[in-house]
């Protein structure tokens, strides 16, 4: 999995063949196509373990913030920050897959929206705890900020796109405060 994770976040998933996988991860394909019948079942079980490994990076980092509310949903975006700061960021993985494969892969669509999915629904699990009447109106706010500083760092429009969006949920979270 490390080695389809590598290619297919590095080069794109249409760029990448099944051989490309297989020779990187030096297994035969017999055993490849084993343990995934096809290049979609491939792309779709990268996509979820890399959901799983994304959402945990993020809940420790938020988790290190302490236990202020407003101080935890602003650590989403110092995250962000630090992982648009790594060398080998090339935007989120689940918009790039979405952008090539659109809604032509049923499997891949399903694991783009399960993972966006479970974002959001940390995000909600992070505002429910902030002092707001309406914290799903806030945690909608809180994701379409974050979302969108992902698509912005991936294309370069703002190196500061986490900056920005951090500034703004400071906004955001003063307007929602009971």
């Amino acid at each position: 999995m490390v080695a389809a994770e590598r290619l297919y976040y590095t080069r794109g998933i249409a760029a990448v063949g099944i051989d490309d996988v297989r020779a990187e991860a030096g297994v035969s394909m017999r055993r490849l196509y084993q343990l995934y019948p096809s290049k979609e079942h491939l792309v779709a079980a990268y996509l979820d373990a890399r959901d799983v490994r994304w959402r945990g990076r993020v809940a420790a980092h938020v988790d290190a913030a302490g236990d202020d509310p407003g101080e935890r949903l602003l650590a989403v975006f110092d995250w962000l920050g630090l992982w648009f700061a790594e060398d080998d960021f090339r935007g989120c993985a689940f918009i790039n897959a979405f952008g090539e494969i659109g809604g032509d892969s049923p499997l891949i669509l399903a694991a783009v929206r399960r993972h966006k999915d479970l974002f959001r629904d940390y995000l909600v699990d992070l505002a429910r705890a902030f002092p707001t009447d309406a914290p799903e109106v806030l945690a909608a706010g809180i994701t379409l900020l974050a979302e969108g500083a992902m698509t912005v760092a991936a294309i370069g429009t703002d190196p500061d796109a986490a900056a920005h969006a951090k500034a703004t949920a400071h906004v955001l979270l003063d307007a929602a405060r009971r």
